[in-house]
């Protein structure tokens, strides 16, 4: 099976390398509802406001239609749960718990070892990240409040910290439960504000550890209290990855005076009792000037509020935001004219979040066909929608977690500031590819622990052939028939292998694991 795998996908799945990020999207006229359920135009929704397409959401646009879909998506934010999903939530106790209950629950290695020295067992540690993971795949697959999900998974890239950064691991759950999720359908400059004061953030870009220049080390007085200096990571990366990006105008001037607004803005008990909390002797209280303004000197958090102010209404602000959200809605190289149509509305509405998304979603870009299949999804994309296509049961074990990784996305662990990839070029390789493949071939055929798959209820072929089996398969896994070189490739490798079982004098039923997992891997289904 694993021959067949990376044959078929050197030979075959690569192709999606050269076909669909490149793509730039032209403009047509924006699709007005039709009486006749168009079933393209839904699962072209689905993939772009949710994680892919299933029986249930199809059968949920069909009904409401897709305008009213759509319009619901962005008016219910944090809707109650289905009771089977909210119980699965409550059955991971991490999820709910303060950062200073993780550390005494979940305590790093040396702690550990003491305690276990008094006859105490505490949990390791790696059992919050498994938990996290898990409560992020449950969401993606089974919330019926998929744009939400959709929403927090952007947004987490966008403001990105990693678990595998010292304390992080005990702050990240707090980070995307407190200051990411409440957000995303609220104003930039909360989400903005809620980023910047978390623990998570202040130690993952060291701004914790920030102090004006010239504060003498005597007056830090905390085991773990900041060493004298002035670090610049966090201002750098609010300016450049946050709100303005790299061509937003600022100088490295501009990144010190920024950092020095944010002096005396850290975490007490990072270790322990993670909160923030403000220094006011790390604090440099002289005048700043940040863009051109003067930010009046002060010994309190208002130097960063101001700045997080200014750079929340800034117009680079607004074309940066709007770049990503067209980036990850519509296109790898979204129209200009598209970005600035949006980079309009989100400073018109004072960085009003739905009110930006709807111009997105209503824009002709959008539904434009050249947008349809445009983009590849990311490993985690690519999981998630292939758990709703089947209809798998989820309960999440270590092993799926774990083959995100091998994908290439380690969840909550991206090693850089700037998140993971948003573009499909780093995605469309073939080590991530087979890893695709291999994961997908594991689903069908219920050797993936944590799922369970019901193949056969998902098509009912018009005949019990091959080829039947393919064109049923193909349509509910990948919402459209496959196309003829995807169908010619699966029926030449059911072909080989009832050749290899005929040497052998076996007689073979159709593989219907096989056709599934060929049907995911195929390019068809990297696409959304």
């Amino acid at each position: 099976m694993r021959l067949l795998s990376v044959g078929f996908l050197v030979a075959f799945v690569l192709s999606c390398a050269s076909g669909p990020h490149p793509t730039t999207v032209v403009a047509s006229e924006p699709v007005s509802a039709e009486p006749a359920f168009d079933e393209a135009r839904a699962v072209h929704v689905l993939r772009r406001m949710a994680f892919g397409p299933s029986r249930q959401a199809l059968a949920d646009l069909r009904r409401q239609g897709v305008e009213e879909w759509m319009a619901s998506q962005l008016s219910r934010p944090g809707a109650p749960l289905p009771a089977g999903l909210e119980a699965k939530l409550q059955a991971l106790p991490t999820l709910t718990m303060s950062m200073a209950e993780l550390v005494r629950e979940y305590p790093p290695k040396r702690q550990r070892e003491e305690a276990l020295k008094d006859g105490r067992e505490p949990q390791r540690p790696s059992l919050i990240g498994l938990e996290q993971s898990a409560a992020k795949l449950l969401r993606a697959v089974e919330s019926p409040n998929q744009l939400e999900e959709v929403l927090v998974d952007f947004w987490f890239n966008h403001f990105n910290v990693s678990s595998d950064k010292g304390a992080v691991r005990w702050m990240v759950t707090a980070y995307e439960r407190d200051a990411i999720r409440p957000h995303v359908f609220g104003n930039f400059r909360e989400l903005l504000g809620a980023t910047a004061r978390h623990p998570a953030m202040l130690f993952y870009l060291d701004n914790w550890r920030s102090v004006r220049d010239g504060m003498p080390e005597r007056v830090s007085l905390e085991p773990e209290a900041p060493k004298p200096g002035l670090n610049e990571n966090y201002a750098r990366e609010l300016l450049e990855l946050h709100t303005l990006g790299v061509e937003g105008g600022y100088t490295q001037q501009d990144v010190r005076e920024v950092a020095r607004c944010f002096t005396g803005w850290s975490i007490r008990k990072p270790r322990q009792e993670p909160a923030f909390y403000f220094r006011r002797r790390a604090h440099d209280p002289d005048d700043k000037w940040v863009l051109g303004q003067r930010i009046p000197g002060q010994r309190s958090v208002a130097d960063g509020e101001q700045v997080l102010d200014l750079l929340a209404r800034h117009p680079s602000t607004a074309r940066h935001v709007a770049r990503k959200l067209a980036r990850r809605f519509v296109s790898d190289t979204p129209p200009p004219a598209l970005v600035e149509r949006v980079a309009k509305v989100f400073i018109d509405s004072g960085g009003d979040l739905p009110t930006v998304y709807r111009a997105l979603f209503q824009s002709p870009e959008f539904w434009a066909p050249e947008a349809r299949a445009a983009k590849v999804k990311t490993p985690f994309e690519f999981v998630v929608s292939a758990l709703r296509a089947t209809e798998a049961e989820v309960t999440v074990r270590p092993r799926l977690v774990q083959s995100l990784a091998k994908m290439g996305e380690p969840l909550f662990r991206a090693p850089a500031p700037t998140g993971f990839p948003e573009g499909a070029a780093p995605w469309v390789n073939s080590g991530s590819l087979v890893a695709r493949l291999n994961f997908s071939l594991e689903l069908v055929s219920g050797r993936m622990p944590g799922t369970k798959v019901a193949l056969k209820t998902l098509a009912t072929p018009a005949e019990p052939t091959e080829r039947a089996w393919v064109d049923a398969l193909g349509q509910a896994l990948l919402g459209a028939p496959p196309s003829e070189e995807t169908r010619a490739t699966i029926l030449d490798a059911l072909s080989k292998r009832a050749e290899a079982a005929s040497a052998v004098e076996e007689t073979r039923p159709v593989d219907v694991p096989l056709i599934a997992g060929l049907l995911l891997g195929s390019p068809e289904f990297q696409k959304q």
